[in-house]
């Protein structure tokens, strides 16, 4: 593999005219693809295989022309201080904007709060349901206003009027913060390669594929009903993995120049090391990312399979665009050690003593101290991952959003009026079609649900035109987050089981809070097998790159421990509260149900990110005659500035979108960012250098069988130097 990168990265810095006009030609038919596509409606949502998902396409069945998954709209009224909502003005008031919403051209239906008896039992609350033909995302902003128009003149008759629902559902941005992240990451690439030119590499290389990847995922969001958090995710991950691997080039191609190789070679050499080392990190994060399918949640798979895409695009930008942009970068880009004048540095410096850098410095004390070093380093992660034994998890509802929006203050107002479980009720599908006498069993239903603890409200069944299936809506006594709730559905679920075996008639729960249970239920299950097939595939391929059994183990050994760790810190801060201010976080409760399997997946493709660029140096040197543990300084001594720099980079990334409107994006750039310094600055910084001082040659350890199995990728670069050995020979007897 080493050699075919060396070809291809020589060919793109001699050919770089035609390899930055493809690039630049897939960025321009990606963004008219992305201008000329239709406007994308909000992503569905659908979970295969939950009895959630079996009611919802019942009642499409059964119910047809309702609109099921239409946008809704609860106008909720407060009375004045003094007042009830039946006083005859402020009947009139309600009345009069029941009229006003029912005027829409996208309104299916709105409930007058006095005929659907909606009015709580003080008198102080009421509210009107209004139903869309559309879903939120799709709602006509003309619907929006008039929906906001109304609320508006409520107000001025003297109502307290909140909205809540997902009609005025919006786009989620991410704030300044994304920028902040961005231009964090340049300051680091100055520092780190004290020259405009080449710290713009990166940036620029990054932000081209980051363009195609989102642009692509735009112009295809409508046809294959892609969300809007799909290419939030795509940027995020594309961005920060893109700067990381054009960095990694573009170092090893200064480590070249400052060995005394042409521009042109050290091209070619700096993609067939370093390039070998961002394929097979990329290969690991497409592999996290694309396995999240096994989890059969489609939302959950077309994230991962978009973000997937724009990483392969990063790691073909860094193996052909960055080569051909150092080519015409030219001399601007300076060898290692040569920073010119932007940070100070004279070229005199060069003829100074050499000294130790901190990597090496480091490196050196971890050989030296490497059981204290690990404790410590297990310890301290340990001691963070701790909160995570508090992990609550659930979907985020009206009641997480901010206190300051008009969908959490109508929450509020609605658990003030009609209690805690209003907010999420459960809808009760009663599939008779196969019973002898459905009324009855309509009946029969409605009489067990009201045995069951926590139920405040059982609504008559409501057929449908045939009159064999119908709805009960149960309202709990508990929100909708709670375990009390989540007890609830599966009682009601246990009791169906026992009709469907007296009268053969088919029982199911749906709704947001029991979707919100199935999902949580789902992921759960799923997550083994997840970890199984993802941690198994990458650990094969890491086989194959370090030719090593104990390197992968320890390298999966690690992950796991930094994923628990910033597990924990994602429940201490958005279910504890701890920091919630700095971090922007105003309401908290359960983490995000596909927090920790989404956790699980990117943090493992970036972990082994480190893990390869880092240890690959060092295999470098163990294979090139160095003893292990000198190995192991020499792996830090070329590789942990960069690693570092690419550290740091990936959290100013991931961190600038904590300022999303998006609680999801908002808690995933937090989770993210953590999950990045545990493993880059204490499994890999610390922890892996302890277990291979430790471990001595019995690192490197493989079995002769295994080994002759084992195809030679060739990632440390033998074949460059037998090649480079080969040239300068031929050179000296060209000279002779």
């Amino acid at each position: 593999m080493a050699t075919f990168l060396y070809r291809l990265g020589r060919l793109s810095f001699r050919r770089r005219h035609v390899v930055a006009l493809i690039w630049v030609a897939l960025l321009t038919l990606a963004g008219v693809g992305a201008a000329s596509a239709p406007a994308a409606g909000n992503s569905s949502f659908s979970i295969p295989g939950t009895e959630a998902q079996k009611a919802f396409d019942l009642l499409e069945q059964r119910f047809p022309g309702t609109s099921a998954d239409g946008a809704t709209a609860r106008v909720v009224f407060k009375a004045p201080d003094g007042q009830k909502m039946t006083d005859p003005g402020n009947r009139a008031t309600v009345q009069d904007t029941v009229k006003d919403l029912s005027a829409g051209s996208e309104v299916v239906r709105v409930t007058d709060p006095y005929r659907a008896k909606a009015v709580s039992k003080d008198g102080t609350i009421a509210y009107a349901q209004v139903s869309y033909k559309v879903s939120g995302m799709e709602l006509d902003d003309a619907a929006k206003d008039a929906l906001e128009d109304s609320a508006r003149d409520a107000r001025e008759a003297g109502l307290t009027v909140e909205i809540g629902g997902d009609a005025l559902q919006a786009v989620p941005h991410t704030g300044s913060s994304e920028v902040i992240g961005i231009a964090v990451a340049a300051v680091v690439l100055v520092i780190t390669f004290g020259s405009l030119v080449a710290a713009g590499l990166p940036l620029l290389t990054a932000l081209i594929g980051v363009g195609i990847g989102v642009s692509a995922i735009t112009g295809l969001a409508s046809a294959l009903d892609l969300g809007t958090t799909t290419s939030t995710l795509a940027m995020m991950i594309g961005l920060a993995v893109g700067i990381d691997y054009a960095l990694f080039i573009v170092s090893r191609y200064r480590a070249e120049l400052a060995e005394g190789r042409e521009r042109e070679e050290a091209a070619g050499r700096a993609v067939g090391t370093a390039g070998s080392a961002v394929v097979f990190a990329g290969l690991t994060v497409v592999i996290a990312l694309v396995g999240l399918s096994v989890v059969n949640i489609p939302m959950l798979t077309k994230m991962g399979i978009a973000a997937a895409g724009t990483v392969a695009i990063a790691v073909l930008i860094a193996l052909t665009m960055v080569p051909a942009l150092l080519g015409y970068a030219g001399r601007k880009v300076k060898p290692m050690g040569e920073k010119g004048k932007l940070l100070g540095r004279a070229k005199k410096e060069q003829d100074r003593p050499a000294k130790p850098n901190l990597g090496t410095r480091w490196a050196s004390f971890v050989v030296r101290r490497p059981v204290a070093v690990l404790l410590l380093g297990v310890i301290g992660l340990g001691a963070a991952a701790v909160p995570a034994t508090s992990l609550e998890l659930g979907l985020p509802d009206d009641g997480s959003q901010p206190t300051s929006t008009t969908q959490r203050r109508a929450y509020d107002l609605l658990s003030e009026g009609f209690g805690p479980g209003f907010n999420g009720p459960l809808m009760v599908v009663v599939d008779a079609k196969d019973s002898d006498d459905p009324k009855a069993v309509f009946a029969e239903t409605g009489d067990e649900i009201k045995g069951l603890k926590d139920v405040v409200t059982v609504t008559p069944a409501q057929p449908n035109k045939a009159g064999d299936t119908a709805t009960i809506t149960v309202i709990p006594g508990s929100k909708p987050s709670s375990v009390t709730t989540e007890n609830l559905v599966h009682g009601i679920r246990d009791a169906g089981t026992d009709i469907k075996a007296d009268t053969d008639a088919g029982v199911l729960v749906t709704g947001s809070t029991a979707m919100n249970i199935d999902v949580s239920e789902k992921l759960n299950d799923a997550l083994v097998p997840y970890l199984v097939l993802v941690v198994g595939l990458a650990f094969l391929l890491l086989i194959v790159v370090f030719r090593s059994i104990l390197v992968p183990l320890k390298a999966a050994l690690g992950f796991l421990l930094s994923v628990m760790a910033a597990l924990g810190a994602v429940v201490a801060v958005f279910q504890w509260g701890w920091l919630s201010e700095l971090m922007g976080v105003e309401q908290t409760g359960p983490v995000m149900s596909m927090m920790p399997i989404f956790m699980v997946g990117v943090v493992f493709g970036l972990a082994m990110d480190y893990e390869v660029f880092l240890v690959t140096r060092m295999r470098e040197a163990y294979v090139h005659g160095e003893k292990p543990a000198q190995a192991v300084v020499t792996g830090f001594r070329h590789g942990a500035r960069v690693v570092t720099a690419a550290a740091v980079i990936m959290m100013a990334v991931f961190a600038g979108f904590i300022g999303s409107s998006e609680s999801m994006v908002k808690m995933i750039g937090f989770g993210l960012a953590i999950a990045v310094f545990f493993d880059a600055f204490i499994v890999r910084m610390a922890i892996v250098p302890a277990v291979l001082a430790l471990l001595g040659r019995k690192a490197w350890w493989l079995p002769r069988w295994l080994d002759r199995a084992l195809p030679n990728v060739d990632v440390e670069g033998e074949g460059l130097r037998t090649r480079t050995g080969r040239d300068d020979e031929n050179r000296e007897l060209v000279r002779a």
